[in-house]
């Protein structure tokens, strides 16, 4: 089972968190959407504290989808909300495609490079990332203390890192280096998005103004390939805009599931 926690009540709202990164990712909104919603956070195979991403045979993308359809079955969720972060977004809408869910709302979603150089660029990027995060860990808990090296240490993710917790910042750190061989596989499996999406099943896509990982231009590709999607800009917010904008983030991941359950009871909404 993979680890998760279910806190709030109303409405279930999946969270899906990025490739490296883990549950903990949306503790700076948790609160504030379990005013509403009944949030599920989970962390992948091979993210966090979940098993392994064990390779099988079959596409990376095929192997996430049963992860996702398992876990909604161990959580008896019947098309819930969800929403995602880059991986997690991508995820999103590779469940709204197969109408798995009820809406999906995501921030920066993978899948819209246009060619093999944007690939490698976000290639390079992750492998930038690791490597940091690898070289930092003698000196990570006395780094991420001060406001200055964590925004430093998050520069490429968040355009406000200073404001992440430091405890959780370290758990971050740790998790990316934990998280490495799932990352490869991810990567080494990863392909555009390119299919179609019922209009029963409300899309956003959001995405950050500042974003290093998956560059802004993306969001116009989005556009075009998601037409029938509410598009929004998070100005000032990197890719991982959760602390970057708190009050934003959680104002989208509402609205963008305020749409009742599809073949599902409906529940009152706080």
């Amino acid at each position: 089972m993979l680890a998760h926690e279910r806190i709030g009540s109303g409405e279930p709202l999946v969270l899906v968190h990025g490739i490296g990164h883990r549950r903990q990712a949306w503790y700076p909104v948790v609160d504030r959407l379990a005013e509403h919603r009944e949030v599920i956070l989970f962390d992948l195979p091979g993210h966090g504290e979940s098993p392994a991403l064990v390779s099988d045979g079959r596409s990376v993308k095929d192997q996430l989808r049963t992860v996702l359809e398992d876990f909604f079955a161990e959580q008896d969720l019947v098309r819930p909300h969800i929403a995602g972060n880059s991986l997690g977004g991508r995820i999103a809408l590779e469940a709204a495609a197969d109408e798995l869910v009820s809406s999906a709302t995501t921030l920066a979603p993978a899948g819209f490079w246009n060619d093999g150089l944007e690939f490698a660029y976000i290639r390079a990027v992750f492998v930038a990332l690791t490597g940091a995060a690898t070289l930092a860990q003698p000196v990570a808990p006395a780094l991420l203390r001060s406001r200055a090296g964590r925004a430093a240490a998050m520069g490429l993710l968040m355009t406000h890192g200073s404001r992440l917790d430091p405890e959780l910042a370290l758990g971050d750190l740790r998790g990316l280096v934990a998280a490495k061989p799932a990352l490869r596989t991810i990567i080494e499996g990863g392909e555009p998005f390119d299919r179609d999406i019922d209009r029963s099943v409300p899309v956003t896509v959001a995405w950050g103004s500042r974003d290093l990982v998956l560059l802004p231009y993306q969001a116009k590709r989005a556009r075009t390939a998601l037409p029938h999607a509410t598009h929004i800009t998070l100005p000032k917010c990197g890719h991982v805009p959760m602390v970057d904008d708190i009050e934003l983030v959680t104002k989208v991941l509402l609205e963008g599931s305020a749409h009742p359950r599809l073949g599902a009871a409906t529940y009152d909404v706080a």
